[in-house]
Formats: C-alpha cells, structure tokens, sequence
C-alpha cells in the first residue's frame, strides 16, 4: 500500500499519469466539487484511474464507486474508505 490515506495531491498525480490534463483546466485550482466530466475526464479516464488506484493502494474498488463518484471529493471519500476498511 502507497500510503494510509489518499488525498487530492494523489488523486491529481494519478490522473495526470493516466490522462493528462484537458487543455483550460487548472487542477492546482479549487477542484474537490467539480464534476469530473467538467474537468476533462470522461468514463475511459475513469477507469484507468480506478485501476491505477487499485494497484497502488492495494485495493478493489467496485464498478459503482467510478461511477457514483463524481467529483474528486466522492472518489477521495470512497478510495479513504476502502483504505479504511483494508486497515482494519
């Protein structure tokens, strides 16, 4: 596991690394509640990020989490509590 918790900072690594980021978009801004679609990150995307998350922390996150997630503060909450979970 890469760490104890997974954060905003993670989150933007990992996206970054699997997707890139769309042209206008600002990830060092104010993005916790901004949809992802909204920032440039479609289902593929998604995905792929789901997939790297998994591998590096460790965990298996369902199908529904990617897409009941929306905004980067749902998957932070989501992946934290698989985390949780993992740990106890």
């Amino acid at each position: 596991m890469a760490s104890d918790s997974f954060t905003l900072d993670n989150l933007k690594r990992i996206l970054l690394e699997g997707a890139g980021a769309a042209d206008g978009v600002d990830l060092d801004g104010d993005i916790y509640d901004k949809e992802f679609e909204e920032l440039g990150y479609e289902s593929l995307a998604l995905l792929e990020t789901g997939s790297r998350i998994e591998r590096e922390y460790g965990i298996t996150l369902d199908d529904s989490v990617l897409t009941d997630a929306v905004t980067p503060r749902a998957l932070i909450d989501a992946v934290n509590q698989h985390l949780t979970v993992s740990a106890a």
